[in-house]
């Protein structure tokens, strides 16, 4: 997918009807020597950096539950959409455990730190219309008889970044994920260096002539 120039957004469901993803199998985790866990996690955490590395934007449509290491897979994506109905949670301390594939660090850079503390240290188990109040996800919908809401508004956010110039999406996502690691005048640096790189492009160029010529810019991502 990332190398796959005609990819232009990624969105992730669930075959399981009420399952967007449950985290991971216990009963195969309690079979592993501290060492093999060790490795298991890092491995997890490792997926979780790819997804989030992907160059174009990711949706999590969340139809179902989303616990553990599932949710640490949604906060890994750069937008959620959930069923209202779904639910969701960092459980991983009522197993005795601490979310170790991106959940300590994602999620408060998502929701703010007080919240995220709160929901990691009591394991709470949320539903979509709570996720969205605290602003987890983008969007809460009402759950449908196929039970796909998710996924179908997922679809219809894609649809709405699908008509966008590509390489401009692509740069505002490295401009974002990039910026807010570092302070505002590093950040502004950042945002520069992707405006620059983004100023030859034939897209630009198409977008301004759109413009001028008052109809739909056909943008090809180059």
């Amino acid at each position: 997918l990332r190398l796959d120039e005609q990819v232009r957004v990624v969105v992730f469901k669930s075959e399981v009807k009420g399952v967007f993803c449950a985290g991971a199998d216990l009963k195969e985790r309690a079979k592993m020597d501290d060492e093999e866990v060790g490795h298991f996690v890092k491995r997890l955490r490792n997926l979780m950096d790819e997804i989030a590395a992907l160059p174009v934007p990711t949706i999590a449509a969340i139809d179902g539950y989303a616990l553990g290491g599932g949710l640490e897979l949604a906060l890994a994506c750069d937008l959620r959409v959930a069923a209202s109905s779904a639910k969701m949670g960092l459980i991983e301390t009522t197993r005795g455990l601490l979310p170790g594939a991106g959940g300590t660090q994602r999620l408060p850079r998502c929701v703010g730190i007080g919240l995220a503390k709160e929901l990691i240290f009591t394991g709470r188990q949320i539903d979509g219309q709570q996720a969205f109040s605290m602003g987890l996800v983008n969007h809460a919908v009402p759950q449908n008889n196929e039970g796909d809401a998710a996924y179908q508004r997922a679809l219809a956010l894609a649809k709405e970044i699908l008509p966008q110039a590509p390489f401009a999406v692509k740069m505002g996502k490295l401009a974002i994920n990039r910026g807010i690691e570092v302070d505002i005048a590093s950040g502004m640096a950042i945002e520069g260096m992707c405006y620059a790189q983004n100023i030859p492009t034939r897209d630009r160029q198409e977008g301004m002539a759109a413009f001028r010529e008052k109809r739909p810019p056909r943008f090809i991502g180059k």
